[in-house]
């Protein structure tokens, strides 16, 4: 009797952790850009963030979900992705509509060029797809990021079911959309490289970013997920380390002279 009582109790244990597990997997990933967004609200500055960190992390989760269609994975991981595609494009917006404010005199640059109504900036009649490739992602109006990534998808989609009954493609699909997310700090890591400095980038979420990282790569090999997944998952925990190096490296070492005025739109974000 107490036998049949302990395997009930460690059967309501294990379906509890496993239901905070799938919670955390899904919504864990985008808690790290919530002190950035409020960052960035704050301050008026996004030159900090890099929104390359939203292209690869838009890539990646498009791809993870076409993935799915091939192979099949746990649910946690395919609403993660989900969630985390409507993040990237939040963040974006906001990045977008900060910088627009701060660059008035910016000439306006987007993905699909049409005539602008706008009498003080003078945009020249371009046709689809008529775009600068030195201002790739660098757009002025979020609707342009909204259409690259439209395309995108469309395009995947159709090369994904053109080829989903090749074990080949399905697998380095699988690779490439768990390997392009091991990518998402090198952006960030880049980004502070050419500033030698990590001001505007927030570090908790870095720190976010390796405690989420380091769970979600246990997270793989417990419940077995697909070898891609956790192969690319502890190679994004060392780019993490690597960006966490960075801020001792450049707080101990600054590389440039530290502002001594006070300005809302240079403020550092901690």
């Amino acid at each position: 009797m107490d036998e049949v009582v302990m395997d009930q109790i460690m059967s309501v244990v294990y379906q509890a952790v496993s239901w905070i597990a799938s919670v955390a997997i899904i919504f864990g990933g985008v808690v790290p850009y919530i002190p950035q967004y409020r960052d960035i609200r704050r301050t008026q500055n996004a030159e900090g963030f890099s929104t390359y960190v939203c292209l690869v992390l838009l890539v990646a989760n498009i791809l993870r979900i076409l993935f799915r269609f091939g192979r099949y994975f746990e649910n946690p991981l395919l609403w993660q992705s989900i969630i985390m595609i409507m993040t990237m494009l939040i963040m974006l917006n906001l990045c977008t509509s900060v910088r627009m404010a701060t660059e008035l005199s910016t000439k306006r640059r987007s993905f699909s060029a049409t005539d602008s109504k706008d009498e003080e900036i003078k945009v020249p009649k371009r046709l689809f797809l008529d775009f600068d490739w030195n201002y790739f992602w660098s757009w002025s109006h979020f609707v342009d990021y909204l259409q690259c990534v439209l395309a995108f998808t469309v395009l995947a989609a159709y090369v994904t079911y053109l080829l989903l009954d090749s074990v080949l493609f399905v697998e380095s699909l699988g690779f490439l959309a768990v390997f392009t997310e091991a990518m998402l700090g090198t952006p960030q890591l880049y980004c502070n490289y050419q500033n030698k400095s990590t001001e505007g980038m927030s570090i908790k979420m870095v720190l976010m970013w390796t405690s989420g990282d380091t769970f979600k790569t246990g997270y793989f090999l417990l419940t077995q997920a697909p070898m891609q997944f956790w192969i690319c998952g502890l190679l994004q925990v060392c780019v993490d380390f690597a960006i966490l190096f960075q801020v001792y490296y450049y707080s101990r070492y600054p590389q440039k002279p530290i502002s001594h005025t006070t300005h809302t739109t240079s403020a550092k974000a901690l």
